[in-house]
Order: C-alpha cells, then structure tokens, then sequence
C-alpha cells in the first residue's frame, strides 16, 4: 500500500513539473521505511519520468547518487530503483529532521536532468536507552525534604511519535520523578526527596527508572538506580547490656580474660567506630587491676587479684564513636572476685608465759593460742595442733570462743630432764587443698632446787704416801647439782664417821668451793694404816639439799724404817753376840742365827743377810734370808781361835735401809762325845730351819700374788663402777677384811701385825721364847695357824 501511494505521488508531481517548466526537468519523490529489506523496489524511475524504455535505447541514461550510491540502485535495463543495503534512518539523517535520499537522473540526445527523493521514514526500532544501566547516588541521611537529584535521561533515536515519551519510576515512599523538559529532544528525570532519610533505618534504595517511547507498541529502557544513604553521626554507640557481671576467681593468671564489652553505633565509617574506655571516675586500683582494649572491649586482668582486699569491683566502662562531633554512652561491669584458698592461717599467740617453774601443776594455762584465716567460707575454718604432742607435757584446748586455744601443760616438768621446749603450733584450714602455717613458741622452764648435790662416786677410796707435807692437797671429792644457779652452788663440809674410834677429821681441812681436802699432819702407815670420814655437799637452794660420801683412805708404805736386830740384842748400839763351837765341827754347821725385823710392809720389809766382814772369809757364810751363819768348811788347826764375823741386815726398798750384827766365835776343844751329839743336834735343827724356811718363802709368795690381785682389783673397780658394789660388798663389806699395803688378810688367820713376828719351832710354847718374843707386839706363827698382834718382824 504505502508503494503504490508513493508512486501516485511521484506521478502527481511528474505532472506538476511538465506543466510549469517547458525545459527537460522533472522531479521524483519516494518514500522508503528504514529497515527495509536488500532488493526492495522502491518504483521504476523510467516510467514515472513518462519514458519508454523502448525510446531511450538510444539516447543513453546515467543515474547519479552521490555519496549514498552504496544504499540504492537502479536497474539500467528496466529503470527500477531498489535498496541496495538496509538503511538506518537513525544512521543517515538526524533524529529531529526529515530523512531524504536525492539521486539525479540525466538522460542524453537531447540532455535531460531529472531528480528523485527518496525519503527514508522512520520506524519504532529503537528503544530508549539510558547512557548507563546503572547509576549510583549517595545521599546524605541530613538532605532535607524536597531536594531534587537531575538523573541523565534516556535517548531514543527514532523521531515523531516513535521517540521518547515518557519516564516511570517504581513506588516508594521517599522518592517521587519529576521530569524537566530540557528541549524538544531531551526529556530529563529528577528524583525529588519527598521523606526524610535514615542510614540507621535504611541505608539502601534500589530503583528502576522506566523511559517509554511513543510507539505501538511502546519501547522501553531501564535504568537501575541505587542510593544509598550517606551517613552522619546522628547515633550513640549502645552497648548489648546496660549491665555486665561476672565472677573473677581471685589470683587470676595475667592476661587472664575476664568479659568482653560491646557497643554498636548505628553510624558507619568513623562515625561508627567505637572505642572503649574507663570513666574518669573510675578509681585508679580498677586500671591498677583491670586492663580494657580500646577496640576489642576486652577486659582482662592485669594485676594481682585478692578476695581479701576487695570482694567486689564496680567500673563504668564507656564507647565513644569516631564521629567528628563523637557521641558515646557507658555501661556499668560488676566483678564479683571468688574466693580461693590462697591464705594460710594466721597465728597469733595472744599471750604466753614463756618462763615457768619446773614445779608447776598439770593443768595450769601458760598461754592463749589464736588462728585466723582471712579466707572466707570454709577456707577460713582453722584447726590447731602441736607438733609432737605425744612427746611433750603439753596440749592445745579449745576454748568456747572460735579459733582461741589455750596451752595448757598436761605432764610434770622437769628442768634437768628438758630445761627448754620449742613448741611448734600447726593451723590448718579445711579448704582444698589445705593449707597450713607452723609459729614455733619457746617456754623456758626455770629451776626450783628438788635435786640435792650428788657425788660423782658412790664412795670414794684413795690412796696416800706416808710421810705426806702437811698442807699439801691430798685428792678431791667432787658433786654435781643438775640444777643452776644458787640451787647449783655446793659447798663441801667434812664429818667424822660415828663408828671411827680414832679421830682424824681435826687433822684434815676440805676447800667448800672446790672439794680438795688438806691434811695438817704426816700420815705414818707405821701408826695409821687407814681409816674413813664423811664428806657432806650442800647446796645454796632454800631450803637446801645435801648429800655425803664416804671417803676411805689407806696409807701407803714408804721405806722410811730401818732394819732392827733383835738377836742379837743391841747394846749401846751395837748388836753383838759371841758363840763358841768346837773345833771339830763340819761345813755346814750351824753357828748362830741373827734375827731382825722391819716396821716397813711388802718388799720394804722384806730382809736380806749379807757377810759384810769376816777374820776369814772363807770359813763362815751367812743365808741369805735366814740370817743363819754356818761353815762353809771344817776348822782346821791352822785357823785362829776367835774369829769375827759381821752381818749387813738390808732391807729390800728402792733406796734400802740396813743395820749390822757381830757375831764372835771361838773355836774349843770338847770330846768326841760332845762333838757327836753336837753334830746330832745340828742336822736336826737344820731340818726344822729348812722347814720354817720353806713355810717363809710360801708366805711371801702369798703376800706378793695377794698385792697384785689388790691392784688389779682396784683398777677393774675403777674401770667397771657399775659393778663396784657387788666387788666392794665381797671385800670391803665384810667386817672381817681389813687392807694392809694393799693386800687382803682374813681377820681368822690374820690380824693387822705392827711390831714384830716370830716363828715358833714345834713344840715350843711363848715361855720358852727369847726375850724379844715377850714384846706385846709379836706376831706367833705355829703349824697350827697365826695369830697376830700389832707390829711384824722377821727372826730368821
């Protein structure tokens, strides 16, 4: 249809041209819609010039379209114009003006020229497009109502009805479109705030902004739009709770978390951003104790928590935003701190009497002992003990008020036994796991005098050289008193014993400080052998105690005597007997015996016989502990008639004392008779002297092993004091031992010899004596035993 209306056109105008111009000119006009296919015909140009394809084959025509030629063509042949390419009327005119093509048409022989317009007309290809699909607003959350926002509008290329017409916005409650008309052209959206804005509310609109063209149907463009809400600080961080508790346990390690704060702001950027801090009124042992994270909100520990110090920390913490005119509010953080068991019992000794007497009665309080725990709960429940209970005379008892105990003694004392007691008191909590304190007192226990100076020995023996020098210190006593001080000071008293008979304590003077006794007097062993007294100590206590000892002492022989002769008997000093033998006597014979004894004991006593000088040495001889003088040969006529023979008496100590007896001997001439009977007499006689002389030598054998078990027996006495009573009861005790330079004699067979011994031949009796045996101080020995009396001596 819109063909054949555009040819009726072309002829109407062919017509118009011929009859208003009589030169060859004529002008055709078209119409064309954009878009159309390759090869449409858009009319035949030789026919509706008036021409007959026929008539021109001479003539010869040309077609001229400029620099469009690409997009038609006309066929030379048959004069038809057709699209060459697809024609964009968007591409070849403006949207605004009317779209044409001009070709011209010459003809030649004559020359013609003719033109053609083809006008291009536009159809709805093309929707409205926006420059960009999406467009992004930010808006401050403070723009007031009413404020408008130019968007670039859409561009639609097609022209008239078929161009943009109209713009669509999709509902909301914040925006409304308004559209300013710019020109003919340009059509342009404004968005227009019509409600206020909240970032906190929303921060985020998305739009589709719909552009509609005038075509049927309509075309369309969207646009995307997104605002988002540009945000100021209008909001206050507010924290998650008003108020944070929690429990702490107390010696928390550092760094330790405790809770974690947090506030949140509504704002964003910086606005948003929170920091932490504590008020200014918070008291600086919080920030000694507590460490808050400015970004985090983490609190955690930082120092040394203790429940005994505090058992509650109240702090505000506040968020402050990053706002440039910040904003901020605070929260209130309870710490609770939980006790652990963490504090030993504390012991306090309330009083104590540190110094008591020995003598004190069971019972008796000598202190107040009181444990605290500054724990609480059971942690602080305490019990107390002592170390050692059992091994101490004292106790820990309760008392009715809490925690308070009293020492209290259960058991005697005794100071020498104990004089000082370190009492260790144990407090133990019942928290778990237990803890415990130790406090050690001292008590001191004094001394009251309830033990009386004992000795150090339970009787005391020593021994003296006769001939002592008088003033000279003789031994010591000694006694302890195991208590102190003046209850220790001991004095020392001598006292004579009830059964002494004779009296020495007046000769003897003891130190009373130190117990070193004195004598005043030479001890003579001669006169006093032994004899006994009491020592007394005393101590200074009040009242005072004493104890004593017997002390025994024995005299020691000292060889200060010198032998005595007592045959022959001394005359003016000189000890000398004559005897008369006959001529005829043989060796051996028995001439005479000298007797002598020594006040001396032992080996100080014990004589020996020398022949000091004789007229002829070789005619007598003298034995040796008989004191007997025999030839030593027969007497021949030769010898003199009187011979002189002197006797060296020597005693056997270590500086030896001695004495010397003459004996005279005259040589007669008897009968045979006499002779013989002499001879008789003399071997019997020998018999009995070697008999007696045998007897002798067993007795000082006996006396010599009795000595040396004496000595030995002291010193076992002195080694084994344990046993030494049983010893001393077997020896000492009995009332029928008496000592005698140390050897041991039974009072049966034995009594204490001071003068002289005599041995008795068989068959004598005391009458028949000499006269040396009637001194009252002459010890008898028979074969029937001894008997003594006071002084011993030996006659050989």
């Amino acid at each position: 249809m819109e063909t054949l209306h555009g040819y009726r056109r072309i002829l109407l105008l062919s017509g118009f041209l011929l009859c208003f111009s009589e030169n060859a000119f004529s002008l055709l006009r078209y119409s064309l819609p954009e878009e159309s296919k390759t090869g449409t015909i858009i009319g035949n140009i030789i026919k509706d010039l008036g021409f007959d394809i026929k008539n021109l084959e001479g003539r010869g025509f040309r077609v001229i379209s400029g620099p469009k030629q690409q997009l038609l063509q006309v066929n030379h042949n048959t004069g038809v114009l057709f699209v060459n390419e697809v024609i964009d009327r968007e591409v070849l005119c403006d949207r605004g003006e009317a779209c044409f093509i001009t070709i011209k048409i010459i003809f030649e022989n004559p020359l013609e020229i003719h033109q053609a317009e083809i006008e291009i007309i536009d159809i709805n290809d093309n929707s409205p497009a926006f420059k960009d699909n999406n467009v992004s607003l930010e808006i401050p959350e403070s723009t007031p109502v009413g404020s408008r926002f130019p968007l670039d509008g859409a561009y639609d290329p097609d022209s008239g009805a078929n161009s943009l017409k109209f713009y669509q916005l999709t509902q909301n409650e914040h925006f409304v479109l308004q559209v300013k008309e710019g020109s003919k052209k340009y059509k342009i959206p404004v968005l227009v705030l019509q409600k206020a804005l909240d970032r906190e509310i929303k921060k985020n609109f998305d739009f589709l902004l719909t552009a509609f063209d005038g075509g049927n149907p309509p075309r369309s463009g969207n646009l995307n739009i997104s605002v988002t809400v540009g945000d100021i600080n209008d909001n206050a961080p507010v924290f998650l709770e008003e108020t944070y508790s929690v429990t702490l346990e107390e010696n928390a390690p550092l760094g330790t978390l405790v809770l974690k704060v947090n506030a949140s702001d509504l704002d964003e950027g910086s606005n948003g951003e929170v920091v932490y801090s504590f008020k200014q009124s918070v008291e600086s042992k919080v920030t000694e104790l507590f460490q808050l994270n400015m970004y985090t909100g983490e609190i955690t520990v930082k120092g040394v928590i203790d429940f005994e110090e505090k058992e509650l920390y109240e702090f505000d913490v506040k968020a402050t935003d990053s706002g440039l005119m910040s904003m901020s509010s605070h929260c209130t953080v309870f710490i609770k701190i939980k006790d652990m068991n963490d504090n030993a019992p504390l012991i306090e000794v309330t009083s104590l009497t540190n110094l008591i007497l020995e003598d004190i009665k069971p019972g008796t309080t000598v202190g107040l002992i009181s444990a605290t725990d500054i724990d609480s709960g059971l942690n602080s429940k305490t019990t107390c003990t002592l170390s050692d209970q059992l091994m101490m005379p004292f106790e820990l008892k309760p008392s009715l008020q809490e925690n308070l105990y009293s020492l209290v003694i259960n058991s005697r004392l005794d100071r020498e036994s104990v004089p000082q007691y370190n009492i260790t008191i144990i407090a133990k909590d019942f928290g778990h796991p237990s803890l415990s304190s130790y406090e050690t007192v001292v008590v001191n226990v004094l001394d009251v005098n309830d033990n009386p100076p004992r000795f150090l020995q339970d009787t005391y023996t020593f021994y003296i050289q006769e001939n002592n020098t008088p003033g000279a210190p003789l031994f010591t006593v000694s006694a302890v008193d195991v208590d102190v001080n003046e209850n220790a000071l001991v004095t020392y008293y001598l006292r004579e014993n009830e059964s002494v008979e004779k009296t020495i304590v007046p000769f003897l003077s003891i130190n009373s400080a130190n117990g070193q006794i004195f004598s005043f007097t030479t001890f003579d062993f001669e006169d006093v052998k032994s004899f006994s007294f009491s020592v007394i100590a005393k101590d200074s206590g009040v009242p005072s105690l004493n104890s004593n000892v017997i002390v025994t002492i024995f005299v020691l022989d000292q060889n200060d005597n010198p032998p005595v002769v007592v045959f022959p008997l001394t005359n003016n000093g000189t000890a000398m007997v004559e005897e008369s033998i006959p001529r005829s006597v043989k060796s051996g014979y028995l001439v005479t015996r000298i007797r002598a004894y020594d006040a001396d004991v032992g080996y100080n006593a014990w004589l020996s016989f020398f022949l000091q000088e004789a007229t002829d040495p070789t005619l007598f001889t003298v034995g040796c502990y008989t004191g007997e003088v025999r030839t030593l040969r027969s007497i021949t006529e030769s010898d003199v008639s009187i011979q002189k023979v002197v006797i060296l008496v020597k005693d056997s100590g270590s500086i030896y004392f001695s004495a010397s007896a003459t004996v005279i001997v005259t040589v007669a001439d008897k009968t045979e008779a006499l002779t013989f009977s002499e001879v008789k007499n003399s071997k019997t006689e020998e018999q009995q002297e070697n008999s007696l002389t045998f007897y002798l030598v067993i007795v000082l054998i006996s006396l010599t092993s009795l000595f040396i078990i004496s000595i030995i027996t002291l010193i076992v006495l002195q080694c084994h004091r344990r046993h030494k009573n049983a010893i001393r009861n077997k020896y000492f005790v009995d009332t029928n031992y008496v000592e005698v330079s140390g050897s041991l004699f039974r009072s049966n067979q034995y009594q204490t010899a001071e003068k002289t011994m005599v041995f008795i031949k068989p068959g004598m009796d005391r009458d028949s004596l000499m006269e040396a045996g009637s001194n009252a101080n002459t010890l008898l020995i028979s074969d029937a035993g001894f008997k003594t009396t006071e002084r011993v001596s030996f006659y050989f």
